[in-house]
């Protein structure tokens, strides 16, 4: 059988050109002119602020804002979205100025195969401030990766909101920024990439992120710029001396890693989402890797000393056991009494909290307390597994600490610990002394598998505290006073020796150092479909 088509010809359809009649020419000014007309205005808009302050930014060792995204996106995959914004209209003040994109450019690409939406605030274009109409780009930027659950990248550099249009009543309806960025919290990863200025409420954008990585020298951030500071207080400081990456990444703790350059920092947002999921519904991404299972690692037997007493590197025992050696840290140089990294056992992602007996022996104080909080809660969020690594003699004491609130910082870090609920592994590898105990995830806060290796002691206090406090009039009373610390030493070591927790089941074993890789793996690995029932409630009052 033979298909028949039927032509059906349309009233209103041109007559074929024939005989006698020509071929209608295109009008002039058709939609080829057109489509020309759109291609210019986005070439134009593409040169941000012109040639020289694109030249401006490279001479101050910067990139665009549109190079950045050329470089955290996979070839082709960005689209970007309000490339023909200009001022509001309803902004009188901008008149007549020309700030194409207004300042901002917003999409979605890929990283690293991630679909991801992505803000970098353009700093050739009236310093990158942040206009109505950009605001709408961005805002509209967030509704999709919210309900899209894509993570959420901002670059920013940018001197904050655009004073042209914020000195006006019309400030009062502003702060939807903060709003949705709350909202998104905890449902979609955050990172703010620090690469230029980002100042007064705009500061506000890192500080609600997840992850904040610092250009040293170029990324800055602070509630007031210096010129505010000069008029309200007198002081006269410079932008980098008042909020720059040595300042948030080293004394603040609101910036997480110093880098030194926009392809560092760009680098940086890919390792860290690497770690990740695009939402909080998924589970940790794996990745496959060489590094055996089983791997035993000799060189643990050696880093550890005999003596409680003397100091090690913690990241010496980190890259013995994780994955080819590798791990991400954040907040590396902010309290650094305490390690927060991010690494891969067995192709998994985890999170670690580790102590680190090279500074002040591993104590805890106020700031190590809220760093390990914070990373432990981040973790949580995104279904990341947690590792502890155990070396702690404890609580910071001293007036000093108790007038900074110790007790309420450390009540932080306990929340946190306990309220996690992904599967947790902790190994104690010496110390594990009070309440120190307890925040790195003792027997009483879920573990899924807690070991100690041989060197361990699990106790309120070492066996040289306790004696001063229990012993000292005995001591002091004594013919012999050295003879008789030593007997005490003696007997409260005795009292803390390991196999009496282990004996007792409040450890799960003592295991050889050279097994932690494959231990943990095997932990990791058990508790991957855990599931922790907790009583309903809106939601807890998180001590802050």
């Amino acid at each position: 059988m033979t298909d028949k088509t039927t032509k059906v010809a349309r009233a209103d359809a041109p007559e074929p050109a024939g005989p006698g009649r020509e071929a209608e020419e295109p009008a002039v000014g058709g939609l080829r002119e057109k489509t020309e007309e759109v291609h210019k205005r986005r070439a134009k808009a593409k040169l941000g602020g012109g040639e020289d302050k694109i030249a401006k930014q490279h001479a101050r060792g910067k990139l665009t804002a549109r190079e950045r995204i050329d470089l955290l996106c996979d070839e082709g995959t960005f689209v970007e979205m309000g490339i023909h914004g200009r001022p509001h209209f309803s902004q009188m003040a901008m008149a007549g100025k020309e700030a194409p994109a207004d300042g901002v450019v917003t999409g979605w690409g890929d990283v690293d195969g991630r679909t991801c939406a992505i803000a970098a605030y353009d700093f050739t274009v009236m310093a990158g401030s942040m206009g109505l109409t950009g605001e709408l780009k961005v805002s509209r930027l967030r509704e999709m990766a919210l309900s899209k659950r894509m993570p959420f990248i901002w670059l920013l550099d940018s001197a904050g909101a655009r004073i042209q249009e914020a000195a006006g009543s019309l400030f009062a309806d502003t702060g939807h920024l903060f709003q949705e960025e709350v909202v998104m919290s905890g449902v979609i990863p955050m990172v703010a990439a620090m690469m230029g200025p980002c100042a007064a409420g705009t500061a506000y954008i890192p500080a609600l992120s997840d992850f904040v990585p610092m250009v040293s020298g170029q990324g800055a951030m602070a509630l007031a710029g210096p010129h505010l500071t000069k008029a309200v207080t007198g002081e006269d400081i410079s932008m980098e001396d008042l909020g720059g990456a040595k300042v948030h990444c080293r004394k603040s703790g609101v910036g997480d890693l110093e880098v030194s350059d926009d392809e560092e920092c760009i680098q940086a947002v890919k390792d860290y989402l690497s770690y990740f999921p695009s939402n909080c519904e998924q589970k940790a991404p794996l990745r496959d890797t060489d590094d055996p299972d089983d791997r035993m690692s000799e060189k643990l037997l050696e880093i550890v000393p005999e003596s409680s007493r003397q100091p090690y590197d913690m990241y010496d025992v980190i890259s013995e056991i994780v994955d080819d050696g590798v791990h991400f840290d954040i907040k590396p140089r902010f309290a650094k009494t305490i390690i927060t990294c991010f690494a891969r056992f067995g192709g998994q992602p985890v999170g670690i909290v580790a102590n680190q007996p090279k500074q002040l022996g591993g104590i805890l104080e106020n700031d190590s307390a809220d760093k390990a909080a914070r990373f432990v809660n981040l973790c949580d969020a995104f279904n990341i597994p947690l590792v502890f690594l155990q070396d702690v003699p404890g609580f910071m004491v001293g007036s000093k600490v108790e007038h900074a609130g110790i007790i309420r910082h450390g009540a932080k870090m306990l929340y946190a610990v306990s309220r996690a609920t992904v599967p947790k592994v902790t190994v104690i590898v010496r110390k594990a002394y009070g309440a120190g105990y307890y925040v790195m995830n003792g027997r009483a806060y879920e573990p899924d598998l807690i070991v100690a290796w041989p060197s361990a002691e699990i106790s309120v206090m070492g066996a040289e505290g306790a004696v001063n406090i229990i012993g000292r009039s005995a001591i002091e009373a004594s013919d012999d006073p050295d003879a008789t610390r030593d007997r005490m030493l003696e007997a409260v070591r005795e009292q803390i020796d390991l196999y009496i927790p282990a004996g007792n089941a409040m450890i799960d074993d003592i295991i050889d150092p050279r097994e932690t890789r494959p231990t943990i793996i095997k932990g990791l690995r058990m508790a991957a479909g855990k599931r922790v029932d907790r009583p309903w409630k809106k939601h807890g009052v998180m001590p802050v």
